[in-house]
């Protein structure tokens, strides 16, 4: 029965390969609008700045809101549910977030297809640090996406590893830090009900397809994934909300 169920949770193609799909139309958007930037400093020249130091003008962040609750849904979820009940709290959580992110995003669809004008509106207000604001749910997201990236990174390096150990080391270094006490300890005792590495690969795995593939898709998807957080990552350190803790 066991076997059945997860053949059953298997698709026809992988969450990862289609997160793939996704961010290589946002990679490709990213570098058509990172070339080199003129701007009048103060003396009234014209001085070339590079796209490090452009990530000091809000306005130059372009954070496709579509993209980033995609890859949290259909793929953060999926990885939660695969990794099994462990995640079933962080689960509630990442999925509270996206509806909220979504309501906002449905709200204008053309004010709101950049992440960034969700943040800059609720700076502006005051309201981004406080309550369930969609600042926040990004700041969670993008933390919960962490996660996703280190842990595949470790089965990457390390294929055939303790994944209770592997689940350990992603959250110690990406949401351990952010939580609270009882967060942590709560965290600690679901560990016990990680499943085994070759069990997750299995679910991990698209019909049809081998481990080979499999991990070839996972590097890619790491290369892909880590370069659209830290523009996150970047954005949430120029608005100080980059060091907010759970209530």
């Amino acid at each position: 029965m066991e076997n059945k169920v997860q053949f059953d949770q298997k698709v026809s193609s992988s969450e990862i390969r289609s997160a793939i799909e996704e961010l290589s139309m946002v990679v490709k958007a990213f570098k058509a609008s990172s070339s080199t930037v003129e701007v009048e400093n103060g003396n009234g020249k014209h001085v070339d700045i590079s796209d490090h130091d452009h990530h000091d003008h809000d306005n130059s962040h372009h954070v496709p809101t579509k993209a980033f609750l995609s890859l949290s849904s259909n793929l953060l979820l999926q990885v939660l549910d695969k990794i099994g009940p462990t995640m079933a709290v962080l689960r509630q959580d990442v999925s509270q977030n996206i509806q909220r992110l979504e309501m906002l995003h449905e709200s204008d669809p053309l004010m709101y297809s950049n992440l960034v004008e969700m943040i800059k509106k609720e700076v502006g207000e005051g309201n981004a640090r406080k309550g369930a604001s969609c600042s926040k749910s990004i700041v969670w997201l993008t933390r919960s996406l962490d996660f996703t990236v280190a842990l595949l990174q470790k089965l990457v390096k390390d294929p055939g590893q303790n994944m209770e150990q592997a689940v350990e080391e992603a959250y110690n270094i990406t949401l351990k830090p952010w939580h609270r006490w009882i967060s942590s300890a709560a965290y600690r005792v679901a560990l016990k009900l990680v499943p085994d590495y070759q069990t997750f690969i299995a679910v991990l795995l698209a019909k049809d397809e081998n481990y080979d593939t499999l991990k070839e898709e996972m590097q890619t998807f790491i290369s892909l994934l880590v370069p659209f957080l830290e523009e996150i990552h970047v954005v949430l350190r120029f608005y100080g909300l980059d060091r907010i803790k759970c209530t």
